[in-house]
């Protein structure tokens, strides 16, 4: 797979003063593309729960290119840019795109994988590590080695 796409819609609540999406929108749709591919992959609320293991970000950043507006059709990609093979750290790329054709936002973001009991970073269980060798992966995706 190359990519999975999400759709998302724009609600009247998304939007600033100026007509158009608020910038913090783009991170939350991020966050539910990236759960809503977890989940359609097994690795669902629950999962992570039973296993005491919960995706945590170091950096998120927007490359904002054209403005959203209300009405407008948006999907977001979700694209493994990097991996630790062990999958402990990770990068995902998502391409905001609006009306079919037009990139309008890159969101980028640097994350890993917390115990929630020990609240330290750890290696995820086996079924996420598997899941990454299926993760979409962006045409520049490299498994990074752990110096």
């Amino acid at each position: 797979m190359d990519s999975y796409i999400q759709p998302v819609e724009v609600r009247w609540s998304d939007l600033d003063p100026n007509f158009h999406l608020r910038h913090s929108v783009y991170y939350d749709w991020g966050a539910y593309a990236r759960l809503s591919y977890l989940g359609t992959s097994g690795i669902t609320p629950l999962f992570l729960l039973e296993h005491n293991i919960g995706p945590i970000l170091f950096r998120e950043e927007c490359v904002f290119k054209r403005e959203i507006v209300f009405g407008d059709q948006v999907t977001l990609s979700v694209q493994l840019t990097r991996s630790r093979r062990d999958a402990s750290r990770w990068s995902i790329r998502h391409e905001v795109i609006k009306n079919g054709d037009t990139l309008s936002a890159v969101v980028t973001v640097d994350g890993a994988w917390l115990d929630t009991v020990k609240r330290k970073l750890a290696v995820p269980p086996q079924e996420i590590l598997e899941l990454y060798q299926y993760f979409p992966k962006s045409p520049e995706f490299y498994w990074e080695e752990v110096p």
